[in-house]
């Protein structure tokens, strides 16, 4: 099995999900929340169109569109892969989001999901990704992405293999307000 960047924001929630999914094989039905198809749908959209302006602003000078990369631990498709003048490379996201002054975490461990799998397969280093927000009138946020960022997602990466591979009910959370809404909520022993 390879992880997804969605395995790995899951499991930076709550490390049970992991369990509960790939251990009990209890799915989360995440097909049909309504963001994730518009979210589709943008990407695909957004593939057909010429943004070629953003990537002026970035100072790109290459870009490869809809890429599926995969290495030893996790697979994923990045939106826009860009080689920027300096010789480093970036991961570019769209997002069917407004921008609220804030890069939510799920966003940034995406990128950093993307910054391992570009670094793995193209053997280029990349210092940040790109966010564009939407329902912002396409809002580009630049996100720095040190090694140690990178690292994170490995560990969890890591993590994610043993709970899976030795059957391990980790522990949940510490921030209860997270299993309110919990698909899980009903079955996870606190």
């Amino acid at each position: 099995m390879s992880l997804t960047p969605s395995h790995i924001i899951q499991y930076l929630y709550c490390p049970r999900f992991t369990y509960f999914e790939y251990v009990l094989g209890i799915p989360q039905f995440e097909e049909k929340d309504f963001k994730v198809k518009k979210g589709r749908e943008v990407h695909d959209n957004k593939l057909e169109q010429n943004k070629e302006y953003l990537r002026r602003r970035i100072g790109a000078v290459y870009k490869l569109q809809d890429q599926y990369l995969t290495n030893n631990s996790i697979r994923g498709q990045v939106d826009e892969v860009l080689t920027l003048n300096d010789g480093t490379m970036a991961p570019l996201d769209y997002k069917f989001a407004e921008y609220k002054d804030r890069i939510y975490e799920t966003y940034f461990t995406q990128l950093k999901c993307y910054a391992w799998l570009i670094r793995d397969n193209f053997g280029k280093e990349v210092e940040k990704g790109y966010l564009v927000y939407v329902r912002s009138n396409n809002k580009l946020i630049e996100v720095a992405l040190d090694k140690g960022a990178v690292e994170d997602v490995k560990k969890a990466a890591k993590e994610i293999y043993r709970i899976i591979g030795l059957n391990y009910y980790p522990k949940a959370t510490k921030y209860k307000a997270r299993c309110l809404n919990c698909t899980y909520r009903n079955i996870c022993v606190k």
